[in-house]
Order: C-alpha cells, then structure tokens, then sequence
C-alpha cells in the first residue's frame, strides 16, 4: 500500500533521476512524473544485465511523458549533456550487488568516480534544492539492524564504494555547498526487480521448472523484504523536507524480518508449485541479517511501509507473467 500522494497546487520542479530504467529509479520516475514534476531520466544502459529488460522499463517511462537521457555519468561531457534548470536529483546510478563478474574497477568507476561527476554538475546548477543520494544497507556489512549513527563496517567492493559515494555526498552538505542527504535502502523487491535477484529468479525458475541455486547457509539468512512501492514511498517523502534532511543518513525498509527460506515459500505459495533447489557455495559479503530500524524515517519523512511480503510476491509474480510468459 502506498501513501496517499497527490499532485499539488505548487510548481512543478524539473527532477533528474540517475540509473532511471533501472528497478527501482523507473518507479521513483514514474512516481514523480504522476506528482506532477518535469522528470528527467539518465541511464548508461549497462550490460551487467540484459538490456532488453531496460528497454522495458524506458518504454513504460516514454509511454508516461519521461525524458530518458542515454549516457553515461563517467563520461567526460556529462556538464554540458544534462539540463541546468533541475530542483532536485535522485542518483541511483550504480554498479549493483555481489557478482564475480564485476570487477573492483566497475564499482570504482561507476560507484565513486561517476558520482563526483555528477557532484561537479550538481554544484553548478542555479536552482537545486536537493542532491538525494540512494544508498545501500550494505554500507553497514553483514549485519545490517542498525541506526544511521553505527558506524559502518562494509564487506564487499560494493558496500565499500557505496559508502564512499555516500561521503562524497555528504561532505558537499557539511561544506555547505548543497543540501544533500542519503537513504539506505533494505532488501527491495517487486515488478521490474533485477533478473539475477532473488523474487525474480525464484519466478523464472518456478515457471521454467528449473532449480534455484542457493547459497549455502543462506536459507536462514534474515532480510527485510520491502516492497518497491513503500520505498518510493520514503524516497519521494524527502521533497520540500530539504531543511530536515540535510546533511542526514536515512534508512528506508520494513522492520518485518523474513528468512531466505520464508521467501522461497511465499513464491511458491502465490505460483502454487515447489521451487527445485540447487544448493552452490555461499557468497563472500553477503550479509547474514538485514533489519531496517526506521526511527529516523518515521520522525523526519512520516514513513510508514505497510505491503506485506505476500502481497509483494503476489505483484511482483503478476509483472512476470504479464511480460515473460506466452
């Protein structure tokens, strides 16, 4: 379930969302663009996936009167491609995940060195209201349950790099020289949810009568499993909050824990049908136990998600289907 957002009487505003046909930057478009704002999209439209999905998401954003901007945010041009006249960025552009085929180079180039480029646009621009940097709960490592005060521990390349990015952010605000703030996001699932991911792949292989490969150990791995709707929820909440943001780490996910287990039989409950296993060697930095404390969140943003994990599987199986299945 959502909240209630409506457009407004006031102005709209010109928003540049970055990693835009990605999973969850083409619902926070989508979002925006339906609150009435001028949305902007950006995408490099990486291979680390199949570029057909992408191409999915940017038809749904065109088919909605979205601007989507193929480019990629470490190219040396990116001042003078992107408009001036932007009030706020949502800068979700990254190198996803825990993947063997990513390099250290990847998350390097596209986690850090594109995010000051786009720090370098963003200091430039006459009228911004506020930089929205979309972290991860990764920052904190393998045990994720923490406040925004705990002082992280990251055990991938990827968390690493997250959390740079994050400070590169932030230091802009603590210098400042423009409001700016972080959200961490926890375990998000729903329609357009990347195909190497979890709901997605547990989807694909109870319809293709394939086995799932499962991290050893993982089947009791805990996650708060948040649905895509209710974290647009928090990230969208930030607009004209910008002076009780600033400067500020937020967490954004349900306190609803679920195993890795529980998650395979929700799929199964909603399709009907057991999901074979294939049990493969447990992932260096994955973390064992994420639980979102949203204290923050409630205080600052109002947050309060509310879609369970069953309705969440139900919407996410009905995307798949409506676009995967003949």
């Amino acid at each position: 379930m959502f909240l209630k957002q409506h457009k407004t009487n006031k102005p709209s505003m010109k928003i540049l969302v970055t990693g835009a046909v990605g999973f969850i930057g083409s619902h926070t478009a989508e979002r925006l663009q339906s609150l009435g704002h001028q949305v902007v999209g950006i995408d490099n439209f990486s291979p680390y996936y199949s570029e057909s999905l992408k191409k999915l998401n940017e038809k749904a954003l065109l088919e909605k009167g979205i601007t989507v901007i193929k480019k990629d945010l470490r190219d040396a041009d990116l001042l003078q491609r992107l408009p001036q006249d932007v009030a706020y960025i949502f800068h979700f552009a990254a190198q996803p995940g825990i993947s063997k085929t990513s390099t250290f180079e990847d998350y390097f180039t596209n986690n850090i060195l594109a995010t000051k480029n786009l720090i370098d646009y963003a200091l430039q621009l006459p009228n911004l209201k506020m930089f929205a940097n979309i972290g991860t709960s990764s920052i904190y490592g393998l045990e994720a349950t923490f406040p925004e005060s705990m002082a992280p521990k990251p055990a991938s390349h990827y968390g690493v790099t997250k959390l740079a990015a994050e400070q590169l952010v932030l230091q802009k605000s603590r210098e400042k020289k423009m409001k700016a703030c972080s959200l961490r996001l926890y375990s998000v699932i729903g329609p357009r949810e990347r195909p190497e991911k979890m709901y997605t792949k547990l989807i694909a292989c109870a319809f293709n009568d394939q086995a799932f490969p499962l991290y050893k150990g993982s089947a009791t791995h805990l996650r708060s499993f948040t649905y895509v709707g209710d974290i647009v929820d928090g990230i969208v909440s930030i607009i004209d909050k910008e002076h009780a943001v600033d400067g500020e780490i937020i967490n954004l996910g349900t306190e609803v824990e679920h195993t890795t287990q529980e998650g395979i039989e929700a799929v199964e409950s909603v399709i009907g049908k057991s999901i074979k296993i294939a049990h493969v060697e447990a992932r260096a930095g994955d973390q064992l136990r994420t639980k979102a404390n949203i204290d923050k969140a409630k205080k600052l943003l109002a947050y309060n998600p509310q879609t369970t994990l069953l309705d969440g599987v139900k919407k996410q199986v009905e995307w798949y289907k409506a676009h995967f299945l003949k």
